[in-house]
């Protein structure tokens, strides 16, 4: 339609539909995490729509000569009988449906219904893909977690950075971040290196996507704006600690006082030594001769500034890669500070899959891919709920059995519920139960104690929960092991030919020396 008063009621309606939208869907139950993030990316497509209407209706209402033309065509005509208006209007109508005949007229109700469509909703047969899955990687665990491997490689390919950490220690020196600025305790070569601003420049577009596509209703492009004036202010006021000297260093080596410079490859050599073996490099003498074909002054061997502009470049460069990555890790850190709880939960999770076996991953990895149970739906209406809602009395807090109710006394004393088992291996926790007791001996937590104390949990071991007892068990296994070898060795009867009989280690010898 031309009609710019039509167009202004039009997104008038799909604004009111769209703010509605907006508030029914919030207003749902959102039980699990993955429920939940795909509410927030509806809400944000619609914010996104609602932004656009309002852009649309401005400028509409900008343009001061349109609607002043359209509402002087719509008052009344100057002759009474005079319809060539409406006429003309009807005609463009006509062409309109006669040039899309299949056209359906319900589009804007089909895209809210889209957006406001509830899951698992559809046929049981037919699994639509969730769009929001794909958004993130299998070790993120749809926003769960952070995937930092590949950061952490670069990290540990960075120079002077003293012991190379581990995945779980790289975290915690992401965490370090409450305290001050990341990476604050590296070198600061390395800081000023160009690795460094490559490694920190990744790792702040990774943190920057993942905070977008875990926090959709938040407007994370204008907090790093406003951190980034912040960062600007306090840089040129020079409050930026960990960064100072730089500029220092910048100077000496970019006016050619306290290094080499070499016009020729456009490097700075910090001895004499290593210069004047650079001479005699091919890159040089290719360097040197394409510098005399392009009419360039001919390089200083003694390693005097020539009159080009070339340690200014220099200079500036370093400078505003310096700046750069000192902007990079300002920006890193807020962001960080930001997805703590996220880092924490990631360092958990790291924790725990170390202590599962390969059969229980692949039982984790199973159960993921497995369609969340839809909702439970209320059947007698508020009956049920009230049932539900009911208070369980149980003053002696006994466990809840199967029926969501508490067992009887007699059976929580029959089971020994209430006597305390505490193991050592697996950092003081208390079982409750003989029984949870004995089955926590094949359970990953124990699994894991032993295998930090570097002892196999074996059926000998079955019943010892304290570190020292187990120790004392394992050495003195060790020494039964080499007692039984030697008896073996003594007490073993063998038989020759002839019918003589001896024991396994002289039979053995007398074989070697050809006897027998």
């Amino acid at each position: 339609m031309d009609s710019i008063i039509e167009l202004q009621r039009q997104n008038y309606e799909e604004l009111e539909r769209f703010e509605r939208g907006l508030s029914s869907l919030l207003s749902r139950n959102q039980p699990t995490h993955e429920a939940r993030l795909q509410t927030e990316h509806k809400a944000s497509q619609i914010l996104d729509r609602i932004q656009s209407r309002v852009l649309t209706l401005n400028s509409l209402y900008q343009d001061e000569g349109a609607r002043k033309a359209e509402i002087d065509s719509l008052s009344a005509p100057a002759q009474a009988n005079d319809l060539s208006e409406f006429y003309s209007r009807l005609v463009k109508i006509q062409e309109h449906h006669a040039k899309y005949p299949d056209s359906v007229p319900g589009g804007f109700d089909l895209e809210i219904a889209a957006l406001l469509d509830e899951p698992n909703q559809e046929e049981e047969d037919y699994e639509e893909e969730d769009p929001v899955s794909l958004l993130f990687s299998g070790e993120e665990g749809y926003g769960k977690y952070v995937d930092l491997y590949a950061h952490h490689a670069a990290y540990t390919n960075l120079k002077n950075i003293g012991k190379r950490p581990g995945y779980l220690q790289y975290l915690d020196l992401l965490l370090g971040a409450q305290s001050g600025p990341v990476h604050n305790d590296l070198p600061k070569d390395t800081r000023f290196s160009r690795d460094y601003e490559t490694y920190i420049q990744n790792l702040y577009t990774y943190l920057l996507s993942f905070a977008k596509r875990t926090q959709p209703l938040i407007d994370i492009d204008t907090q790093q704006q406003e951190i980034q004036v912040d960062f600007n202010k306090r840089w040129e006021a020079q409050e930026i600690s960990g960064w100072e000297e730089n500029n220092s260093q910048a100077s000496v080596n970019g006016n050619g006082l306290a290094g080499i410079w070499c016009p020729a490859c456009q490097k700075q050599y910090a001895k004499q030594t290593v210069y004047d073996a650079h001479l005699t490099s091919k890159k040089h003498i290719k360097a040197a001769a394409k510098q005399d074909a392009a009419g360039a002054p001919p390089p200083n061997p003694n390693g005097t500034p020539t009159p080009t502009t070339a340690p200014t470049i220099t200079k500036s460069s370093i400078s505003a890669r310096t700046r750069n990555s000192a902007r990079l890790t300002h920006l890193v850190t807020s962001l960080i500070v930001s997805l703590i709880s996220t880092i924490n939960d990631t360092k958990s999770n790291v924790e725990r899959r170390f202590s599962l076996t390969a059969r229980e991953r692949e039982q984790e990895l199973l159960d993921q891919a497995k369609p969340p149970p839809p909702p439970p739906t209320a059947a007698n209406g508020p009956e049920e709920e009230e049932e539900e809602e009911e208070r369980i009395y149980n003053p002696l807090k006994l466990p809840l059995g199967w029926d969501g109710k508490p067992i009887p006394y007699w059976l929580y004393k029959l089971h020994g519920l209430g006597v305390e088992y505490r193991c050592e291996i697996c950092s003081d926790h208390v079982y409750m139960g003989r029984k949870n007791f004995d089955r926590h001996f094949q359970e990953s937590r124990h699994a894991f104690g032993m295998r930090a104390l570097g002892l196999p949990n074996t059926k000998h071991f079955h019943e010892i929960t304290r570190i020292e007892d187990a120790l004392a068990l394992a050495e003195k296994l060790k020494q039964e092991g080499r007692h039984e070898i030697f008896e073996q060795e003594t007490m073993e009867e063998l038989e020759d030919d002839e019918g003589n009989v001896y024991n396994r280690k002289t039979y053995e010898d007398l074989k070697k020396q050809g006897l027998i």
